[in-house]
């Protein structure tokens, strides 16, 4: 039986033997079921009309993506440092993009954002021999393809890997998490983000929401405890969920130039 996927989010289903009545992920209010109505793939068809991309993005940073786009269009990225570690997910995984992320040192785990993002999560852990995916316990309900990789872990921040950290930072999910890389950004720190924290299209500064297509503002407390689950940390660059939404110098001024910006466009100003 095959695993369906949705194919306006991306995010792979349980095997059946036919298609889901609905996306559970696209029927809630911060997603949308597609204009034409509820449509479904399988990876077996994504094969045969869709690539994987990879580009670099960074010194020891690149990027994976599909072409032509699909789903909400976002990219994975994989860290070369601690022995390989690829962030977020796309729904394509196939013999070429295994063999281009093994020729960059391979991968020894998988950290995901939040439930937009799951994609083929399981496809991606068993290409690379079943590798751990990370999930925050608080987003367990939005798995749609449960395995025995998943470790879902809790509390404010968890090292995957030396010098790779997942920070629990809630707002666009109760369980929206965070990635800092220590030695990214030449030794800076760099984040990568997801849509959890949206870079601008300035790329100099960034926003945060509780559902970006329907947009629906995320709240002051919710803004509060991303900017204080970040305050441990040092990051001069962020990479988030899309090719090239990146910003390249002063990231953690940003972040928090970003946030008293938002705040009192929401009539909040404690933070000023």
């Amino acid at each position: 039986m095959p695993n369906f996927i949705c194919t306006t989010c991306g995010v792979q289903y349980e095997a059946s033997a036919s298609p889901p009545a609905s996306c559970v992920i696209c029927s809630e209010e911060r997603q949308y079921v597609g204009w034409r109505g509820q449509q479904w793939t399988t990876l077996d068809e994504l094969r045969r009309d869709h690539r994987s991309t990879i580009e670099p993005e960074g010194p020891g940073l690149t990027g994976i993506g599909l072409d032509p786009s699909f789903g909400i269009g976002q990219r994975a990225l994989h860290i070369r440092g601690g022995g390989g570690v690829l962030w977020d997910c796309t729904s394509l995984v196939d013999d070429a993009v295994v063999t281009r992320v093994q020729a960059l040192g391979g991968a020894r785990a998988i950290a995901i954002s939040h439930p937009h993002f799951y994609s083929a999560m399981v496809e991606w852990s068993r290409a690379f021999g079943g590798i751990p995916i990370y999930l925050h316990e608080a987003d367990r309900a939005w798995v749609m393809r449960d395995d025995p990789a998943i470790v879902y872990w809790g509390g404010r921040s968890l090292e995957v890997a030396p010098g790779i950290t997942l920070i629990h930072c809630g707002g666009h999910f109760a369980g929206s998490t965070v990635l800092h890389w220590a030695e990214g950004a030449d030794g800076l720190g760099a984040l990568l983000t997801g849509d959890s924290i949206m870079v601008a299209q300035d790329r100099r500064t960034v926003s945060f929401m509780y559902s970006y297509p329907n947009l629906i503002p995320l709240d002051a407390e919710g803004v509060g405890r991303i900017v204080d689950a970040l305050a441990p940390f040092e990051f001069e660059q962020i990479y988030g969920g899309w090719t090239g939404k990146n910003v390249l110098e002063a990231a953690a001024q940003a972040v928090r130039y970003s946030a008293r910006r938002y705040l009192r466009a929401i009539g909040n100003r404690d933070r000023d």
